[in-house]
């Protein structure tokens, strides 16, 4: 057997801690190809209330101006509030299936909560690209609630979440991997992952963009809508074999949705995430 050198296991270890972060049972990454699947990401169209960046801005200053100029969330108003909520709707790869999956997810910050989880059918097929019609299947699937003692949940990142984009790039990929072919693809999974599991208050979801920012080859897509109907800006990575689409709100910096496609032997969706709502409640189980 080869022995992988120090990057070489830190690689391996890294994508393997972001990507089980935000999906489930996935497999090893299979071999890069010429070719990437043709599914389309969130559907690019006009869109009015929609502010773009100033024309002529590269991606790297779309993404900087829009953390220099967002602004806060109700959910920010309320971060005095013990727990911290998020839902999201999730479509992840496992073997050859894809597996749909609604999460509401409320966590103290000693580790206890509540998360609440309707699946829609497993899809037999990874050549899948996620529909608005899709998401009506989750309301009539029904929720299996499960309680957490202290230290049952988690956190992506524990400790306090760095509001300086250095600090907080170091902590979802290790720079000694910068010079690594994965590592964009690292990076802004790690992005993907953070935003999926945790709340990230105005100057955490600055960071993030601007860490954003830093990923090689980031290109700016324009103004799109995710299949929830929301309007934002869209943003791609393009690294590994792998292409990733984020879908921004240019207003407050949050992550909308993201979308993971893969080539390779067994090409098609990795993943897609919609973040529907985030905020803070006095109790777990409690309507934000």
């Amino acid at each position: 057997m080869a022995k992988l050198t120090t990057p070489a296991r830190c690689l391996a270890l890294a994508l393997g801690s972001v990507f089980l972060a935000g999906c489930q049972a996935v497999p090893a990454n299979p071999a890069p190809s010429t070719s990437l699947p043709t599914l389309a990401g969130p559907r690019s169209v006009a869109t009015p209330g929609i502010a773009s960046p100033t024309p002529g801005l590269t991606p790297q200053e779309s993404l900087t101006t829009i953390a220099a100029t967002l602004t806060p969330t109700p959910g920010d108003r309320t971060a005095d509030l013990p727990y911290t909520y998020l839902h999201t709707q999730t479509w992840a790869r496992a073997s050859t299936t894809i597996i749909r999956t609604d999460l509401q997810r409320w966590r103290h910050d000693d580790g206890s909560g509540q998360e609440t989880i309707r699946r829609a059918p497993d899809l037999p097929t990874l050549k899948h690209q996620p529909t608005s019609d899709e998401r009506n299947l989750f309301h009539q699937a029904p929720p299996t609630s499960t309680q957490h003692p202290a230290g049952g949940l988690h956190p992506y990142l524990s400790g306090t979440i760095p509001t300086d984009p250095t600090t907080l790039a170091a902590r979802l990929a290790p720079p000694e991997l910068a010079g690594e072919p994965a590592y964009p693809r690292l990076l802004a999974g790690g992005v993907v992952s953070l935003t999926t599991n945790q709340y990230l208050g105005q100057q955490q979801r600055a960071a993030a963009l601007r860490v954003l920012a830093t990923v090689p080859g980031i290109a700016y897509l324009g103004a799109s809508v995710d299949i929830a109907g929301r309007a934002g800006l869209g943003f791609r990575v393009t690294a590994d074999g792998s292409t990733t689409t984020l879908f921004i709100d240019p207003t407050t910096g949050e992550l909308l949705a993201a979308q993971e496609l893969i080539a390779g032997s067994r090409p098609g969706l990795f993943s897609y995430v919609l973040i529907l709502d985030r905020g803070h409640t006095a109790e777990a189980g409690a309507s934000w």
